[in-house]
């Protein structure tokens, strides 16, 4: 175990990150026996729209969440397509989330079909985080006829990881002392934040695995990346002090990705598009409404920049939301020939229902 980690890791925890398997078609296979072994798809089948979930059957073929929905049609011609039912997914990951209320209030939601718990000290008394996470599972199944994955670790960032690690129907643990055999191994790619573009960069410093970054002086990757080069040495040596935090008035609430290569600003909307259907799904949680909409982008050299912009009533559709979006992605002036790495789509300003008057519409 490296010295490192305890000296700086003051904190122990215990976390558990929970992650429903393709939550949206494993609902609608669940409420419809007809659908049960075929490649279900929940998308609305258009030109424009993108993939919520594939059930695993689809996922057979290729296809996967983000994904265009023509592009999911041609790899798999079989596929069942659905609309979303976005109040059913709320109900049922309701019931779920009853659940996890069972052993602990340190609840933290990331959207409908995963959260973390802090399980440090849970209310059933029972001994380990890992038999914590075995019977939530257990419990899962049988009272909502779901698979879920869980990863147990002493830090979000290390459950995180261990919740993808035996999916689909999974659990995964990674003991304090064990970190470092999980750890190292991994392609930095494995690490939060780093996408095709951060990953060349860490190649050329001659790193491409978890062992070969933690080689790196913290001031070469502060040099190279900024502060993220903090995020990347603490990561490296499986730092996370972040806590779980629970439900509190939100806000905001946003999504993001990093391209696999840098794009133009021609070529973001299709990402765009699926950051909003995202970014819709999770807003459904809230009681409040966002009255802004925010889009981020990062640049290839590391820029980032927003557009915003505030209506009096809050986006009524999916539809709006991404049309504001993409309406703001006209804002951006740096140039055709700029590229970028990343792209995020946010709400913020929340408002209880009926706080909001109208104003005059920006776009025309």
């Amino acid at each position: 175990m490296n010295r490192e980690y305890y000296c700086r890791q003051t904190i122990v925890r215990k976390v558990i990150h929970v992650d429903m398997d393709a939550f949206y078609a494993s609902v609608e296979q669940r409420d419809n026996p007809q659908l049960r072994g075929k490649p279900v798809v929940v998308a609305w089948r258009s030109k424009r729209s993108v993939v919520c979930a594939a059930s695993y059957e689809a996922r057979h073929f290729g296809v996967h969440s983000a994904m265009p929905a023509m592009q999911a049609a041609r790899l798999c011609p079989a596929a069942i397509f659905l609309a979303p039912d976005f109040p059913r997914y709320r109900e049922v990951s309701r019931s779920v989330r009853e659940i996890f209320k069972r052993y602990t209030d340190l609840i933290e939601p990331l959207s409908l079909d995963e959260a973390y718990l802090d399980v440090t000290e849970n209310k059933t008394g029972l001994p380990t985080a890992t038999q914590v996470a075995r019977t939530i599972r257990e419990q899962v199944r049988q009272e909502l006829n779901l698979m879920a994955s869980a990863g147990v670790a002493p830090n979000k960032f290390l459950a995180k990881l261990a919740s993808d690690w035996r999916k689909p129907d999974g659990l995964f643990v990674i003991q304090p002392e064990e970190i470092d055999a999980f750890l190292l191994p991994l392609p930095v790619g494995r690490l939060p934040g780093v996408g095709k573009v951060t990953g060349d960069k860490l190649a050329n410093l001659g790193a491409q695995t978890v062992r070969d970054l933690r080689t790196l002086d913290l001031s070469l990757l502060e040099q190279h990346f900024g502060r993220y080069g903090q995020r990347l040495h603490e990561l490296a040596l499986g730092i996370d002090d972040s806590p779980v935090v629970p439900d509190r008035p939100t806000k905001s609430i946003s999504v993001e990705d990093t391209f696999e290569h840098d794009v133009l600003l021609t070529d973001t909307e299709t990402m765009i598009r699926s950051l909003a259907e995202k970014l819709w799904s999770a807003s459904r949680q809230e009681s409040r409404a966002a009255r802004t909409v925010v889009l981020k982008l990062k640049t290839s050299d590391f820029r980032i920049l927003t557009r915003s912009y505030t209506a009096g009533l809050p986006p009524s559709s999916c539809q709006e939301l991404t049309d504001i979006a993409l309406k703001l992605r006209e804002r951006v002036d740096l140039g055709p020939q700029q590229r970028y790495r990343l792209v995020g789509v946010g709400l913020s300003n929340f408002r209880e229902p009926g706080d909001t008057a109208r104003q005059p519409v920006l776009f025309e």
